[in-house]
């Protein structure tokens, strides 16, 4: 069952990958285009944002040391990976006051140069998986100053954690969203997220004693603040002080972070610290189950406040909760998590992947009276400021080095 499983994600991984390299190189701008709609129409004159080229970035250096890839597939890679270091580090880092922009106008020029931490957080994790996999000091380098960049901007030496966002020259911004659906809030356990993930990634190739303390300091803040240690979910924003001000529950994130915390705490190699977490990943896996529907999908998120539930299903809350829950196999051998697992993989094949053009949807809609079949999002990217190949083609190695480990 599993190997028949691991044999389609390898497959899948190769797709995806190949979509990339033959369909988003911007051979008119140089690095990779800004977007493409789901009708596969590529917008050269589209931003480029500093997130998605950071997530290219990774997925390309991690999949040039994948195994399970043949030595051509192997090379591409590297020779895309090397592709995106160069247009990143040419372009995105700001090397007069130092860090990331979050986008650029199509012809490389800066566009927002504000200082998103989430940004600069990608900016490491694709930056140290470059490293690995190239030995290249000035990938290296670049990511270790952007952790000192974090550290002496971005931290709440009062209260502890991380705040959103500065101006280009790291000074207190007024509007701190990701996006225009977020919350205007000065800390948000998406950014802490995904701060912790870069800085485990570049704790791999960087066994620096301080850079260990902060993510040991990471876990905390998970712990004290952002898990509900009742229900099993995350909250999602804060105001300066640590109070919750929402009562939103984003399933997708749920899952998403019940590994990575794990794997937060497995790389320090502290045995008390990776059993606490062993028992959170568990936790988290159970409380999202609540979100899994009988389709094989899982909602996108839920308001606990007034029980509306947002059902759209997304493509990175599918590839998540497969690593999620195939973690929580692992760590407790509970049978329950295996069905699961395949169900969202067969819904993902039957109504997420674009078998006709590749990749995957942004998401579909579930049926209604009014419309009985799932409808594509479309009017959201196939390549795009937030849709990118790191959360499916992670997934599928991931997923592949996971069974394998069973």
């Amino acid at each position: 069952m599993l190997q028949s499983f691991k044999k389609e994600i390898q497959s899948e991984l190769i797709n995806i990958l190949e979509f990339w390299s033959k369909n988003t190189l911007d051979e008119v701008n140089g690095g990779f285009i800004g977007k493409m709609d789901t009708y596969g129409n590529i917008h050269l004159d589209a931003e480029k944002g500093g997130v998605l080229n950071a997530r290219i970035l990774w997925t390309f250096s991690a999949a040039s040391s994948f195994e399970t890839l043949n030595k051509a597939e192997r090379i591409n890679a590297l020779n895309l990976a090397n592709r995106a270091f160069h247009y990143f580090k040419t372009y995105f880092i700001d090397y007069e006051i130092g860090g990331v922009y979050w986008s650029l106008n199509a012809d490389g020029s800066p566009k927002s140069t504000r200082k998103q931490t989430y940004a600069l957080a990608f900016a490491i994790y694709g930056l140290s998986e470059f490293y690995k996999v190239s030995e290249n000091e000035e990938a290296l380098t670049l990511a270790k100053d952007l952790f000192s960049l974090i550290e002496k901007h971005s931290l709440d030496k009062e209260k502890g954690g991380y705040w959103e966002a500065c101006t280009k020259d790291w000074e207190p911004l007024e509007d701190l969203r990701l996006s225009k659906k977020d919350r205007n809030d000065p800390k948000t356990m998406n950014t802490h997220l995904h701060l912790v993930e870069a800085y485990v990634n570049l704790y791999k190739v960087w066994k620096n004693e301080e850079l260990a303390s902060k993510i040991e300091v990471l876990l905390g803040v998970f712990e004290i603040y952002i898990i509900d240690s009742k229900t099993g979910h995350m909250k999602l924003f804060f105001d300066k002080e640590w109070n919750s001000q929402s009562a939103g529950i984003s399933y997708g994130h749920d899952i998403e972070a019940a590994w990575l915390l794990h794997e937060s705490a497995e790389v320090l190699e502290n045995a008390a610290l990776t059993e606490k977490w062993e028992k959170y990943a568990v936790q988290m896996a159970k409380a999202t189950i609540e979100g899994f529907n009988l389709d094989g999908s899982l909602n996108h998120e839920k308001d606990a406040e007034t029980g509306h539930l947002d059902t759209h299903r997304e493509w990175w809350v599918s590839a998540e909760a497969m690593i999620g829950f195939l973690n929580a196999y692992q760590i407790s051998k509970d049978e329950k998590y295996l069905p699961i697992i395949l169900q969202l993989w067969e819904f993902t094949k039957e109504h997420l992947i674009d078998h006709k053009n590749g990749e995957w949807f942004w998401g579909v809609y579930p049926p209604t009276s009014c419309e009985p079949n799932y409808q594509i999002m479309d009017a959201e990217d196939k390549v795009g400021f937030w849709k990118c190949p790191y959360h499916n083609a992670r997934a599928c190695m991931e997923l592949v080095n996971r069974v394998d480990s069973i």
